[in-house]
């Protein structure tokens, strides 16, 4: 008899079958019906329409025509004609495209400063042991309860008795090493076992080694999470950029298409279209760091 005959099960006996378990079941195994999974859906949908619906109604918006009424009612959600002659009346009214750069060269030094300051003074906070560890945690924890309204004032001053008032550096300076971000990365690093230090303290390794080869690179989904924080907090500031910055040519993205409100208050579509702009890099940036970004604190294990 060959493998196959024998594998194969002899007539009139039933096969064996494999117990199947709940078609929809929670976290917990137990079993959905199905007007609780039907609400979980409408529960959902309902989210989805608070949170994504206005960037998708400004995105309709900036790609309609002149022709079409935007206060139709009911409204009409899709384009008649899409066109993106809005995105072109834009550009020829304010520099976009400068005031563009001019936050891109902001928000990437934004990064580029949390990303190496956050993550040296949160290895210092969490690994090294020295006197007053303690108490430099607990300033980084008060320093979040104070309101950026409330230093604001002060800030400035400071900016204009170190003459950076009216420069991209005194934009960044300020929020170049946030304390939110240096949290992060502190209870980052205290999720790896201490076994790793001790063994590369043992196999000679220097807290710089150790930091650069070992805890940084077991970090790297806070670190996006670091970036994106960062990169939005920039990006996304109106009220400092519009304190300390008086040339115009200087102006970044939230200041500039300040403009499209005052000059063509009634034109929602360049209103729009402005926004879509704005929104656009924060969008890519996520896209490319969302990987990253979901596994965040929960990284850190060790490969044998």
């Amino acid at each position: 008899m060959s493998v196959l005959d024998r594998a194969r099960p002899a007539p009139g006996r039933a096969a064996a079958r494999t117990p199947r378990g709940p078609r929809f079941a929670d976290e917990h195994g137990r079993r959905l019906r199905g007007w609780e999974l039907a609400l979980r859906y409408l529960l959902l949908l309902a989210v989805l329409a608070l949170t994504v619906g206005p960037f998708l109604w400004q995105l309709s918006t900036s790609l309609k025509g002149p022709t079409e009424d935007i206060y139709s009612s009911p409204p009409s959600f899709l384009p008649g004609h899409p066109t993106l002659h809005n995105y072109e009346r834009v550009a020829e009214n304010i520099p976009v495209w400068d005031y563009a750069l001019n936050s891109l060269k902001v928000a990437g030094a934004n990064v580029v400063t949390n990303c190496v300051g956050s993550a040296l003074a949160g290895y210092a906070l969490a690994r090294l042991r020295y006197r007053g560890r303690k108490a430099a945690t607990l300033v980084f924890v008060l320093a979040m309860l104070v309101p950026v309204e409330g230093i604001i004032i002060a800030q400035f001053t400071t900016m204009r008795e170190l003459g950076l008032n009216n420069t991209l550096i005194g934009v960044v300076l300020p929020g170049c090493v946030s304390a939110l971000n240096v949290l992060l990365m502190r209870n980052a690093f205290l999720s790896l076992p201490h076994e790793i230090d001790e063994a590369a303290y043992v196999d000679g390794a220097d807290v710089w080694q150790r930091f650069l080869r070992i805890a940084l690179p077991s970090v790297k989904g806070t670190l996006a999470v670091v970036a994106i924080f960062a990169f939005m907090g920039a990006w996304d500031d109106f009220l400092w950029p519009l304190i300390v910055l008086s040339d115009p040519s200087r102006f970044t993205l939230t200041i500039g298409l300040n403009y499209l409100h005052g000059t063509f208050a009634n034109d929602e579509r360049l209103v729009a279209a402005g926004t879509i702009i704005a929104v656009a890099p924060l969008i890519a940036l996520f896209a490319c760091l969302q990987r990253y970004f979901f596994r965040g604190v929960g990284e850190g294990a060790v490969k044998g």
